[in-house]
């Protein structure tokens, strides 16, 4: 059985997407720490980053680093954090969290809640920079 990301990459279940090529995919995280928090996955299902061939490690890398430079764009913040944990989905992932301060990376805060139609808007914003 898939993991909730591959299932995602199949169209199985729905994401808001910010950018996609054939080998990656980067969508808003639907539990964000803040507005425009996005994952970087690679459609290859691999459950830890470090176990990533060379040649993707380096394309999902380069690939975060679009991703992050639309990202602050299209979302005012300081920088963009970047967080790889891969507790949560054992699916090799980046977080890309626009933040203002070191807390707005705390993942053992709150997480925010958005409205589906605010979830899109977002999305829009971002893919409009990329």
């Amino acid at each position: 059985m898939g993991s909730i990301f591959s299932k995602i990459v199949a169209g199985d279940i729905p994401s808001y997407k910010v950018a996609e090529t054939v080998e990656f995919l980067a969508f808003l995280d639907i539990n964000p720490l803040t507005e425009g928090h996005v994952l970087v996955i690679p459609k290859m299902e691999i459950d830890y980053l470090f176990d990533l061939d060379n040649e993707t490690y380096v394309g999902l890398m380069m690939f975060a680093q679009i991703v992050a430079e639309g990202l602050k764009k299209a979302i005012p913040c300081r920088r963009i954090g970047v967080s790889v944990i891969g507790l949560e989905v054992p699916h090799a992932h980046i977080h890309l969290i626009p933040i203002n301060g070191m807390n707005d990376m705390n993942f053992s805060r709150s997480k925010l809640h958005f409205s589906e139609e605010e979830l899109e808007a977002t999305a829009e914003k971002i893919r409009e920079q990329l």
